[in-house]
This record gives structure tokens, C-alpha cells and sequence, in this order.
């Protein structure tokens, strides 16, 4: 069995700060749990992707949104809406914006490891 383990997102391991957004990161459990806090404005093809050097976010997401509303477009052309209470998967390969004046919040199991950290 491991060993307890708890963190709280409150003070975080690191954050991430980028144009009209952050990632803020607790290291637990062996891995990393990102809350992404995406003001009004925000899109990942404008203010991430100079960051991540690549066509989409190749970034799988799984995660919950606690704020706001994402409007998510796949490369298959597949598009969406994330909105508060979703739980989702995004695949690699897509780009997201915030819908709307209100920010989103989104706690993220799988993808926050690496989000908008320079190679």
C-alpha cells in the first residue's frame, strides 16, 4: 500500500505563468496535478503555443472544470464545450479558447506536467 500522501493547489509545487493565464502544480502521488486558471481572451494558438513550438497543443488533458466555459477544437475537426461539473478527455492535438467574460478552472490529472514549461 503507499504511503498517504496530500498537497493542497493553494500552495503550489510551481507555477506556471503565461499570457492571460497560469498553471499552478502540485507534485503528488508520484505525479503532477495542474490547476489551469484561463482568463477571458485567453487562447492556447495565441498565448501558449509560442511557448510549447508546436501547430497544437500535443498535450492529452484529463481533467475536470470547475469555471467558465472552453470551447475545444479537435485536428479532426470535432468541437465542443467544456463547462462547470464536465469531466473530459482531450486528445493531443488541439486548440482551446475561453468562451464568454468569466475565467475557466479546470483541474487537469494527465497534462499538467509539462504545460507551458519551455523545452
Amino acid at each position: 500500500m503507499a504511503n498517504a500522501e496530500m498537497k493542497s493547489l493553494n500552495s503550489p509545487d510551481e507555477t506556471r505563468n503565461f499570457t492571460n493565464g497560469k498553471v499552478e502544480l502540485v507534485n503528488v502521488g508520484g505525479g503532477a496535478v495542474g490547476k489551469f486558471t484561463l482568463q477571458p481572451g485567453w487562447k492556447w494558438s495565441e498565448h501558449v503555443k509560442p511557448i510549447a513550438g508546436t501547430d497544437l497543443c500535443q498535450q492529452v488533458h484529463f481533467g475536470y472544470q470547475v469555471a467558465g466555459t472552453m470551447h475545444v477544437v479537435l485536428a479532426d475537426g470535432t468541437e465542443f464545450d467544456m463547462k462547470p461539473g464536465d469531466v473530459g478527455v482531450i486528445p493531443a492535438g488541439h486548440d482551446a479558447w475561453v468562451v464568454g467574460n468569466a475565467a475557466v478552472v479546470t483541474i487537469d490529472w494527465s497534462g499538467a506536467a509539462t504545460y507551458a514549461k519551455p523545452s
